[in-house]
């Protein structure tokens, strides 16, 4: 058996906090996010791209690390609550947000440090007394392959 823990199945598996998960917004704290805010959905962050190219040769291919990822970070909030509308408003007034972080559900995983963000869009709203979410995706860029930058 191969690595440091072999064919172990009493490996501790975690625990996750289905309340930990939140994004704190340093230039506009009127924005963040805690779970008392949210849906059941909660916060989801997806990294976009590749976090390298590779570039076809004769023979094989070369690298070429990419140094930062697109971001889109889904937040379910609810319409029943203020936060909504004041994401509405800022919207309206103006989309850039700066920068974000993504706090996530397990303590083990570092936070999400997101670079030049903004509220990129909301999703389809249901005004039957149906669904009480105002879901709204926030976008920017996460720095990628930081060693690079020793290389330059």
């Amino acid at each position: 058996m191969s690595g440091t823990t072999g064919g172990n199945p009493l490996i501790a598996q975690g625990t996750l906090n289905r309340i930990r998960g939140s994004i704190t917004i340093p230039g506009f704290t009127t924005l963040n996010v805690t779970a008392p805010f949210l849906g059941k959905e909660g916060i989801s962050l997806s990294l976009e791209g590749n976090t390298v190219t590779y570039i076809p040769t004769m023979t094989g291919a070369v690298t070429s690390p990419e140094p930062y990822q697109m971001v889109a970070c889904e937040v379910h909030l609810l319409k029943t609550q203020n936060l909504a509308a004041l994401y509405k408003a800022q919207m309206e007034s103006l989309a850039t947000i700066g920068n974000f972080t993504v706090r996530p559900d397990a303590s083990t995983l570092p936070d999400y440090a997101i670079i030049n963000g903004a509220i990129s869009d909301v999703r389809a709203l249901k005004f039957d007394g149906t669904d009480a979410g105002w879901v709204t995706t926030l976008r920017g860029y996460y720095l990628i392959n930081s060693s690079l930058f020793s290389l330059v």
